[in-house]
């Protein structure tokens, strides 16, 4: 027989204004509900990442946990049909002179369906291979109706340069995926958080894991472009980052590095300047989820603020040999910090020209 173990937990009268809520009997975290007339008192800790679940909110006979939505009957603790492996201690609870007591020495077992890890949650572990390089586009437009972009322009060059240096590459167009906005889980709490992201956790559907593959397990080199949008990188740009807050907050609360040796720059273009601002915080976000910089670590180009004939503006990148072999100079600082970074040692770099728009780099490398 269970060593029995009741503690008052507070006033009937109180405790039943709320359909759900957290209490505490000495140490032990309950989440108390008062459904249909009847109290039952379950774990306060749910299985997935120890959500408080006295702070959810009940679904028919069910306890949704605030973070991650995982269900858990509100009387036995089994977890939602499905998931019915899955079981938080119950409680047993008695009235007595207007008060709720709850018998923590009786709980029922705690169970934990296996579940399968994501596939982004393996060991960052580096292949054997060539440096590689992935191109990150941010530019938004009509999905059946391309134009000419500037910004994927210099950057279809950066990739392509690379290739013919004998990196392997890819290009992954942010606007071609169908992805989630990042929803806060962080606001919920740092553990709410989680590597891989919440959402492509929970939902399979999410196009973010592709992003999150490049980035994390395959890319040494990242070129992220961007248009600038009222002084400002795109709203696609910051879509994008706001959900890599997941990989941020493994160094802050799991003291867990995602990116490790990876180099990154960037190619910024529009019709406004403010090019250094972009680049600020570019810079900025990349250096604090654990990326290192080449030598002059971005390209730009802007005919400034009252540039309007947009056409003028597509037209001159399009034909700028400048612009273009500026584009090929920053893919051979990304490879050769890549190559730094992966090897731990470089030789031979010698630079040429002057000015972020044309450095040209004689890379021999000790591979």
């Amino acid at each position: 027989m269970p060593n029995q173990e009741w503690i008052d937990v507070g006033s009937e009268v109180e405790l039943s204004r709320h359909e759900l809520q957290a209490v505490t009997a000495k140490r032990t975290r309950i989440a108390l509900s008062f459904h249909e007339g009847k109290f039952s008192a379950i774990s306060g800790v749910c299985n997935h990442v120890g959500g408080p679940l006295g702070e959810g909110h009940l679904d028919g006979d069910y306890v949704v946990c605030p973070w991650h939505f995982w269900k858990f009957h509100c009387q036995t603790g089994e977890g939602e049909p499905g998931f019915e492996e899955d079981r938080v201690p119950s409680y047993p609870v008695n009235l007595e002179n207007g008060r709720v007591w709850v018998d923590i020495g009786s709980a029922t077992p705690r169970t934990r369906k296996p579940h399968a890890p994501h596939p982004l949650a393996r060991p960052v572990e580096r292949q054997p291979g060539p440096i590689r390089v992935v191109g990150l586009s941010t530019t938004v437009m009509h999905p059946e109706h391309a134009r000419y972009s500037t910004s994927d322009a210099l950057l279809e060059t950066a990739i392509s340069h690379a290739a013919t240096r004998g990196c392997e590459t890819d290009i992954i167009y942010l606007r071609k995926l169908n992805f989630r906005h990042c929803e806060g889980y962080y606001s919920k709490s740092a553990k709410a958080c989680t590597w891989p992201c919440s959402i492509t956790q929970m939902d399979p559907t999410d196009q973010l894991d592709r992003v999150y593959e490049a980035i994390v397990h395959w890319a040494d080199a990242i070129l992220i472009t961007t248009p600038i949008r009222w002084g400002a990188a795109s709203s696609l740009y910051f879509k994008m980052v706001e959900r890599m807050n997941c990989i941020q907050n493994q160094e802050t609360i799991a003291n867990r590095q995602l990116l490790k040796n990876k180099a990154a720059a960037f190619i910024i273009t529009g019709g406004q300047d403010n090019v250094q601002a972009v680049a600020g915080q570019m810079l900025g976000f990349f250096s604090e989820v654990g990326c290192q910089f080449p030598q002059f670590p971005y390209i730009a180009h802007s005919r400034g603020w009252s540039a309007e004939d947009m056409e003028n503006n597509t037209r001159y990148v399009e034909r700028s040999k400048e612009l273009h072999d500026g584009a090929r100079a920053l893919a051979d600082r990304s490879i050769a910090m890549a190559k730094l970074l992966v090897a731990g040692t470089i030789g031979d770099i010698a630079m040429v020209g002057g000015g972020r728009k044309g450095h040209q780099l004689d890379v021999k490398a000790q591979t």
